[in-house]
């Protein structure tokens, strides 16, 4: 991503796309966000500075939404981490040095060219180096929050069938096998740090399947 925002018939505006990759969000989720504030805003305002658009990925047309300031400050409000907050300044920032660049380039020519083409370079060359540090921190944020995430009913599953079949392995007699079932998900507990098995992170979750194949009961340790 080269922008954070855009001029098109001298209006600034920035998309959804842009929006879902600056923030470290879904493109259809901040659709569904852009759709309720429509709601809420209202024709009028939002026939002015909601605009529904297209791109294409691989011949394939997918919906898009172009917004204005005021349209983009409605979506972003309720944004409100820490990285969220520097993300918005930087937008804001880049809609009003636009603005100021629009409406310098109305008044009568005073640089010369070389000198106008001097100054586009360096605000091409800001922007590409705010964008890279942007994209640094939300890749930062989202790898803090992943692996944060713990795993799901199916990875849940997964981990579960996983003991049974280690417990089953190395138990035949079945009034014997409660106590190993107790005992492994105990140690995992230990293992990993939380108070069910639940609560493994998704990021730990090969690594519990290994635990548990290379699993030996105290008994026969």
């Amino acid at each position: 991503m080269n922008q954070l925002v855009f001029v098109e018939n001298e209006t600034v505006s920035t998309n959804s796309l842009v929006i879902a990759e600056m923030f470290g969000k879904e493109h259809k989720n901040v659709l569904r966000d852009i759709q309720t504030q429509i709601e809420y805003a209202g024709t009028d305002f939002s026939q002015l500075n909601f605009e529904p658009s297209e791109y294409d990925v691989r011949g394939k047309r997918y919906p898009r939404f172009n917004l204005t300031e005021e349209a983009f400050t409605l979506v972003v409000m309720s944004y409100n981490t820490k990285e969220a907050v520097q993300t918005k300044i930087k937008f804001i920032q880049e809609f009003k040095r636009m603005k100021e660049f629009i409406e310098n380039s109305r008044r009568p020519k005073v640089l010369t060219e070389k000198e106008q083409l001097r100054a586009s370079m360096k605000l091409s060359l800001e922007t590409s180096e705010e964008v890279e540090v942007l994209k640094i921190e939300v890749n930062d944020l989202k790898e803090k929050v992943e692996n944060q995430i713990t795993i799901d009913h199916g990875e849940q599953r997964r981990l579960q069938r996983a003991i049974g079949s280690k417990v089953y392995e190395l138990e035949s007699i079945a009034e014997f096998r409660p106590k190993l079932f107790r005992e492994i998900y105990r140690e995992i507990k230990d293992r990993f740090g939380v108070a069910s098995y639940k609560d493994v992170k998704r990021k730990d979750l090969q690594l519990a399947i290994r635990y548990v194949e290379a699993w030996i009961p105290r008994r026969a340790a």
